[in-house]
């Protein structure tokens, strides 16, 4: 075989194997990414303060039929 024929053939195989190579890391990827959301979803839950829980306010205003009865 001569050896322009086989550097191509090597440098093929060289590239294809790179390929199959970032296939495989991407379906893995693809494969952990719901792992990857409960985690970080945890860790996130575990770092953030806590929530502080809104006061009743109680309305002290009367509203407009309190106004126009303060201001007649």
């Amino acid at each position: 075989m001569p050896i322009i024929v086989e550097v191509i053939l090597a440098s093929g195989a060289m590239i294809l194997g790179v390929f199959a190579v970032f296939l495989l890391v991407f379906l893995v990827a693809l494969m952990l990414l719901p792992v990857e959301k409960s985690l970080s979803k945890a860790v996130w839950e575990m770092t953030a303060p806590p929530r502080k829980r809104p006061a009743q306010q109680q309305d002290t205003s009367p509203g407009f039929k309190g106004f126009s009865q303060k201001h007649r």
